[in-house]
């Protein structure tokens, strides 16, 4: 059985790869630069699974893979930028409940 990981322990988990096993974190740029490179790879294999593309010939077709890829290198440029991301994310989620909290209700009627 597979232990569950917080997003806490998972940068944690990302810092400690990062200096036991990587040489050591790319600068932050280059590191916004890879997530936006990652996000394009998914957005190939989602197109190519949902949309209207095909895959090539061996091509990656496992979107898992790649969303953690994205998030590999998220966790990266929060470490290197000091964010907490379960914090962050808490807050967010905070702020959306706020502002969105009777955003769908004629949407959320008209489906039931």
């Amino acid at each position: 059985m597979t232990q569950e990981i917080t997003i806490r322990e998972a940068q944690q988990m990302v810092d400690h790869w990062i200096r036991t096993i990587g040489v050591r974190y790319f600068s932050e740029l280059t590191n916004m630069a890879v997530l936006t490179e990652e996000v394009g790879e998914l957005a190939r294999v989602m197109s190519r699974r949902y949309g209207d593309q095909t895959f090539k010939p061996g091509e990656n077709q496992d979107p898992a893979d790649e969303m953690a890829d994205v998030l590999w290198v998220l966790l990266c440029l929060a470490n290197q930028t000091g964010v907490d991301l379960t914090e962050a994310l808490r807050k967010n989620i905070e702020k959306k409940t706020t502002r969105d909290k009777h955003r769908f209700d004629s949407l959320r009627q008209e489906a039931t």
